[in-house]
């Protein structure tokens, strides 16, 4: 029998200690990403279905980011009256200032035109949207078939536009670019979907 042999035993310091290091580096972590425009947000409804969906936690990044149309973003409105507009909300972008918007309820047709003339060369093209059975049903909200998108402002809508409420709604309307928090960037859950987000 060697009389060199050792029995080694885990202190449980040890262990603590591995949890607290790992603690530490997930918070510095936390904290570089938050410096350079990055943040956590999570989807709420069912409104960005079937590109995203309720539940969903996502990364957004608003580090030098300018919308443009097709982004998907998060922002964040203030209402008085309707206290569920109080929270993020994740939409996609349709139309910038300048540019005009006409919704085509009986087709399903969404136009995007630099002027108040729309012809089949303006409707955008769409893989994400999800319109079922093929008609959007007018919302009550929706007063509107044309819209002006005013300087600073974006136009929004849900992919799921049958059960979206967005910039149709004059309880959102516009969205002020000062009121983006970012642009979506990676889904994070569920881990079976973790990726980029288009």
């Amino acid at each position: 029998m060697n009389s060199t042999d050792k029995t080694q035993t885990n202190h449980p310091a040890s262990g603590l200690y591995d949890f607290v290091e790992l603690l530490v580096i997930a918070i510095c972590t936390v904290l570089v990403l938050f410096s350079f425009g990055f943040r956590l947000c999570r989807v709420s409804g069912d409104s960005m279905n079937q590109t995203l969906h309720n539940g969903e936690m996502l990364l957004i990044s608003s580090c030098a980011y300018t919308p443009k149309q097709g982004d998907i973003v998060v922002f964040h409105q203030t209402h008085e009256i309707d206290t569920s507009l109080n929270e993020p909300i994740v939409k996609r972008v349709i139309a910038t200032e300048g540019q005009h918007v006409k919704v085509d309820y009986a087709t399903a047709k969404v136009y995007v035109s630099d002027d108040e003339i729309f012809d089949e060369n303006d409707v955008i093209e769409e893989s994400y949207d999800y319109v079922e059975g093929g008609v959007i049903t007018r919302p009550f909200f929706a007063n509107n078939k044309h819209y002006e998108v005013p300087k600073g402002h974006i136009f929004v809508l849900g992919d799921n536009r049958n059960n979206s409420r967005d910039s149709r709604d004059t309880y959102i309307g516009f969205v002020d670019t000062r009121r983006i928090l970012g642009k979506v960037v990676l889904r994070i859950t569920p881990f079976s979907k973790f990726g980029l987000v288009e």
